[in-house]
């Protein structure tokens, strides 16, 4: 069944199974995970990281970003969520997926490599506020 929203739940460890429409978030593993949006079942992990997706809390709803593709299952669904709303978002052709992969590693190697020589660091990605 496709999700035109989704409830959240903050967890400690993910659980071993997933509810359809609930969006499970692990601050101590600064991960979210849920089931596809589009109602297809895959799970879909977002690791949040500077490089990678944020997670905003107001209080009432979370948002995640960037978008979410889901290139490599069947679906290749597309969406964002805000707010607790998801959006779908345009397909992507084969050279905007490869474009938008090398970009990412890209800026996760800028990344990692500036902060190699800091003493400490958190993988933590966690905003509390209002949504950008």
């Amino acid at each position: 069944m496709k999700h035109n929203a989704v409830a959240f739940e903050f967890v400690e460890n993910i659980p071993e199974s997933l509810q359809d429409g609930i969006l499970y978030i692990s601050t101590r593993y600064a991960t979210a995970i849920h089931k596809c949006c589009c109602g297809c079942g895959n799970e879909v992990v977002t690791p949040l990281s500077p490089v990678q997706w944020s997670l905003v809390f107001d209080g009432d709803s979370i948002s995640l970003e960037p978008s979410i593709g889901n290139w490599n299952f069947a679906c290749r669904s597309h969406y964002w969520i805000t707010r607790n709303q998801v959006r779908t978002a345009p397909a992507w052709s084969e050279k905007k997926i490869a474009a938008g992969r090398a970009h990412e590693r890209a800026e996760k190697g800028a990344y990692y490599q500036g902060i190699a020589g800091c003493p400490t660091f958190s993988i933590s990605h966690l905003t509390v506020g209002a949504p950008r």
